[in-house]
């Protein structure tokens, strides 16, 4: 594994990838609710809840989270932002790693609280025998091979996400050129 490749969970994701830091990513959503609906993920796939980074990325983590949250706001003109993060299977994580969700919110055709309802269904189907079967596995280890391969559940191309995440990355320099206080130690994607 070279250090530019990123995966989230067991799935490699790095053409999907818009931003990257020392110990974080974004990258666009196979299943995107609205439009903008990015996630942020901390790069050690080890990290399955929030109380598994460590300090340092812990910091990296919340800095990245920012960032996006203002550069999501900023690229399609959102009025507000939920951020959501489903910290564990009972709490609809159905792909375990840490990930936050970014979605745009606006004051015309709001979904309001809809948008739960649209994160539930996001769900893998049988979603109650999953997650009993995520419970069973043996520990961390035996729940990293648990979700199933991208082919099997992605409600959009590979080449759809890769050409978003590159757009995404044109416009995150734009974004930097007029907000250039909030550019940090970029890594390379």
């Amino acid at each position: 594994m070279t250090s530019n490749t990123v995966y989230f969970s067991r799935f490699l994701v790095t053409s999907q990838v818009f931003y990257k830091s020392r110990h974080t990513f974004a990258l666009v959503n196979l299943k995107p609710l609205v439009p903008g609906h990015v996630l942020i993920v901390p790069l050690r796939t080890q990290v399955v809840h929030l109380s598994d980074l460590n300090k340092e990325e812990t910091v990296d983590y919340f800095d990245t989270l920012q960032v996006v949250h203002q550069f999501i706001k900023w690229q399609f003109q959102a009025d507000s932002l939920n951020i959501a993060i489903q910290d564990g299977p009972e709490a609809g994580q159905t792909v375990p790693h840490l990930h936050t969700h970014v979605i745009p919110r606006y004051r015309v055709n709001n979904r309001g609280d809809r948008i739960y309802e649209d994160l539930d269904q996001w769900r893998f189907q049988q979603w109650e025998q999953r997650r009993q079967e995520y419970l069973d596995i043996g520990g961390r280890e035996g729940r990293k091979s648990f979700a199933k391969p991208d082919d099997q559940r992605f409600a959009r191309s590979a080449e759809d996400m890769e050409q978003e995440a590159r757009h995404l990355r044109s416009q995150l320099l734009k974004f930097f050129e007029e907000y250039p206080h909030l550019k940090r130690d970029l890594c390379e994607i």
